[in-house]
C-alpha cells in the first residue's frame, strides 16, 4: 500500500445505518495485538493491517505502533467520535482509545494525521484513573456524543463490581458516569439504544478472580456474573435487573440493534453457552427470552461436558444477521435474525478449536479458535482474530504461547446466508519481528458494527 488514503467517513459517524452499509470498503484495519503473558518482554502495540485485495502489501502488518510500557494487555478499543454525533461538526473520528486491561493505562492513538501509521497522541495514567475513580481494569469504550464513557471491572484494588468511567472529549477525567449502580455485582459489556432511554449492561466478574486464569469453582462460589442490567440512560441507573441462572452463566457480549427506533439486542452467555434477546413489548415493558442454545459436548479428559463457550457477538448493520464465535468449539456462526425471537442458523466455519475439526487452516496449524469478530460495514466481510485473554489462551491454548494468533476473513453471502473462509488471507502473528504475539479487536478507520450507535 503506497498511499494513505483510506475509507474513512466524512465526518465523525454515518447519518444513517443505511448510510454506513453503502460506505466504501475499508483497505486497512486495526487490531490490537499482545505479548502480555507470551513471555516475550516488549510492549503491547497496535497492528494496522492491509486489507486492500489490489495491493502488493496485502493481508500484511504494515505497521506497529507501540505502547510505551511492557504488560498493560491491550483488550478492547473504542472511537473517540461515532454516529451518535454524525451531525457535530467539531467531533471527527480521529482517535482510538486503546486501554490496558492490567495496567488501566489510557492511550490515544492518532490515526487520522496517517492512517497507515497511527502514532501514540496521549497517555492517561491508570493511577490517576484509580485515584480519581476507584476504578480500574477498563473494558468497553463507547462514544458518547462529545463524551466518552468506559465499562471498568473492578475498583482500584481490582474488587467487583466495578462501574463506568467518563471521559470528555478532550480525554479528561470527568469521573465515575454512574449514579447508582445498586443491583450490579460484577460488570464486562454495555450498549446504549438513546430513542428508548436503555443501556444494558452485562457481567464477568472480579479482575482478581479472572486475571490469574479459570478455575471452575469459582463459578459455584458465586465468582462470576449470571446477571444483566436495564438502565435509564438519562439518570444513570439501573431500572431493572434480570438474573439469569444457569442458563445465563457469564453473559458477556452485548449488542443491541442499529436501527435506533428498535428496542431489541442480544446478549451472548459465554459459559452457558446461549444467547438472550431482549426488547420491549406493546405496553414498553422489557421482554427477555432465550433464543439460541449451543449444545454441551463430552470430551475425554474435560471435566465437565465441554460448552462451546460463546466469546464473542455481532449483528449486520442491516439487523439481518447475528454472528457469534464458541472459541472452545472452534466453530463460527451465521444466524438469520430477520425474526428477532426465532434465529435461524444459515452458515457455520470451523477454524481450530478443542473438538479437532479443523486444526489447519490455509496451510497454518492454529491454536485456538475463533473469538475476536469484527465485520465489515457492508456486512460481506467478518474479521476474525483467535485470541482471548492472556492466562485464559495460556490455560486452553497454551500451544499459542509460541505459535502465536492469526487473522482470517469470513466472506459472508448476504443475500442467502452462509460463509466460507478465504483462502488467500492469513497474517500469521507468529512470524511478528519481536517473537510471537496475539491478536484481539478488530476496529476499521470508517467505524464498524461493534461501535456505531445512533440517536
Amino acid at each position: 500500500m503506497e498511499s494513505s488514503e483510506t475509507s474513512t467517513c466524512a465526518g465523525p459517524g454515518y447519518a444513517s445505518p443505511q448510510a454506513a452499509i453503502k460506505a466504501p470498503r475499508e483497505k486497512v484495519v486495526y487490531t490490537i495485538c499482545i505479548y502480555t503473558g507470551t513471555g516475550v518482554e516488549k510492549p503491547d502495540y497496535l497492528a494496522t493491517i492491509d486489507v486492500d485485495e489490489t495491493s502488493s502489501t496485502y493481508g500484511q502488518v504494515i505497521h506497529r505502533t507501540e505502547m510505551p510500557v511492557v504488560g498493560d494487555e491491550l483488550h478492547h478499543m473504542g472511537w473517540n467520535a461515532c454516529s451518535s454525533c454524525n451531525d457535530d461538526a467539531s467531533m471527527s473520528r480521529k482517535y482510538l482509545i486503546i486501554p490496558g486491561v492490567r495496567t488501566t493505562n489510557f492511550y490515544i492513538v492518532d490515526t487520522a494525521t496517517d492512517p497507515l501509521k497511527p502514532t501514540l497522541f496521549k497517555t492517561i495514567s491508570g493511577d490517576e484513573i484509580k485515584e480519581k475513580t476507584n476504578l480500574s481494569a477498563p473494558h468497553t469504550v463507547h462514544c458518547l456524543g462529545s463524551d466518552i464513557i468506559v465499562s471498568m471491572l473492578g475498583d482500584a484494588e481490582g474488587n467487583a463490581p466495578g462501574g463506568f468511567l467518563h471521559l470528555n472529549k478532550d480525554f479528561e477525567i470527568v469521573g465515575r458516569w454512574e449514579k447508582d449502580i445498586t443491583g450490579m455485582n460484577y460488570n464486562y459489556d454495555f450498549w446504549y439504544q438513546p430513542r428508548h432511554n436503555m443501556m444494558v449492561s452485562s457481567e464477568w466478574g472480579a479482575p482478581n478472580t479472572f486475571m490469574p486464569g479459570f478455575d471452575l469453582e469459582d463459578v459455584g462460589k458465586g465468582k462470576y456474573g449470571q446477571s444483566i442490567h436495564f438502565w435509564d440512560f438519562e439518570n444513570r441507573s439501573i431500572t431493572k435487573t434480570v438474573d439469569l441462572g444457569e442458563e445465563g452463566m457469564i453473559p458477556l457480549e452485548v449488542r443491541g440493534h442499529h436501527d435506533p427506533a428498535s428496542s431489541h439486542g442480544y446478549v451472548g452467555a459465554t459459559l452457558s453457552s446461549n444467547v438472550f434477546h431482549w426488547y420491549k413489548d406493546d405496553a414498553g415493558e422489557i421482554q427477555l427470552e432465550k433464543v439460541i442454545d449451543v449444545d454441551t459436548i463430552d470430551v475425554k479428559d474435560f471435566p465437565v461436558p465441554m460448552p462451546g463457550l460463546i466469546t464473542d457477538i455481532l449483528v449486520s448493520m442491516d439487523d439481518k444477521y447475528l454472528y457469534f464465535s464458541n472459541w472452545l468449539h472452534g466453530d463460527l456462526r451465521q444466524y438469520d435474525i430477520s425474526d428477532p425471537s426465532n434465529p435461524v442458523l444459515t452458515g457455520q466455519v470451523w477454524i481450530g478449536g478443542m473438538l479437532g475439526k479443523a486444526p489447519v487452516i490455509n496451510g497454518r496449524a492454529v491454536e485456538g479458535a475463533p473469538q475476536m469478530i469484527q465485520l465489515s460495514l457492508d456486512g460481506k466481510r467478518l474479521y476474525v482474530t483467535t485470541s482471548l485473554f492472556s492466562t485464559w489462551d495460556n490455560q486452553f491454548y497454551p500451544n499459542m504461547k509460541d505459535a502465536g494468533g492469526v487473522m482470517l476473513i469470513v466472506d459472508c453471502d448476504v443475500e442467502n446466508g452462509g460463509m466460507n473462509i478465504r483462502e488467500d488471507f492469513l497474517v500469521d502473528f507468529g512470524k511478528e519481528p519481536n517473537g510471537p504475539s496475539r491478536a484481539h479487536e478488530t476496529r476499521y478507520p470508517g467505524g464498524d458494527c461493534s461501535s456505531d450507535i445512533w440517536l
